[in-house]
């Protein structure tokens, strides 16, 4: 699985990282620090991802093929 974090729409609530520290990491701002970028998500993560992904309120973190 790969996400993208969009560098537009995060705002930097950080809910991603809270439920999902695993996948989601946070810049020195309170941002995700990989906005712009896709990343792998680690094996038998998948479900933590999407659980950061659908509780992100911008919707700034989507799946990608």
């Amino acid at each position: 699985m790969k996400v993208e974090i969009d560098d537009q729409l995060c705002s930097g609530h950080g809910r991603c990282s809270i439920l999902a520290p695993e996948v989601y990491r946070l810049d020195d701002n309170g941002y995700n620090a990989d906005r712009g970028q896709i990343i792998d998500v680690p094996a038998g993560y998948e479900a933590a991802a999407a659980l950061g992904m659908r509780n992100c309120p911008e919707a700034a973190i989507n799946a990608v093929d």
